[in-house]
């Protein structure tokens, strides 16, 4: 039988074991993420041998881009214990949240590229021809209007 000081993992080994920091480990029991662990005797934390676990699947869904929110929702979700969509549909909403990056990024590529092409070096004054990006020649601008005052 396991003694009450080793009736979980204390917080170094859980750290170690899911590849995180113990500032992690206390800032997702602040969120609600992880359940406040038990005290030994001698006031440490002793988390169940699963945290380890839910720890990897949280770090996984971060790396699939949800926010530690969404995986507050997810978790929460889970253990309800009756089937729902949220994982489904939270995958499906990230997955069109990442095409919209993916255009955004594309576009930004595309425009840097043309700047590199025409050799542009200067983003206020800029001597390349043809510039593709506006640029404003600070001082020169002419007044808003027609303004001459």
């Amino acid at each position: 039988m396991m003694s009450p000081e080793r009736a979980g993992l204390r917080t170094g080994e859980v750290a170690e074991q899911a590849g995180v920091n113990i500032q992690t480990l206390r800032y997702y029991e602040r969120r609600g993420l992880l359940a406040e662990p038990t005290r030994s005797n001698g006031g440490h934390r002793l988390y169940p041998a699963d945290t380890v676990a839910l720890l990897n699947v949280i770090k996984t869904a971060q790396r699939l881009g949800f926010t530690l929110d969404e995986v507050a929702d997810l978790l929460d979700a889970g253990r309800r214990r009756h089937p729902t969509p949220d994982l489904r549909q939270g995958a499906i909403d990230k997955i069109a949240e990442i095409d919209a990056k993916i255009a955004d990024l594309t576009a930004i590529r595309g425009a840097l590229t043309e700047v590199v092409d025409a050799r542009c070096d200067s983003l206020t004054n800029c001597t390349c021809t043809d510039c593709p990006i506006p640029f404003l020649t600070i001082g020169t601008a002419p007044p808003p209007d027609g303004d001459t005052t």
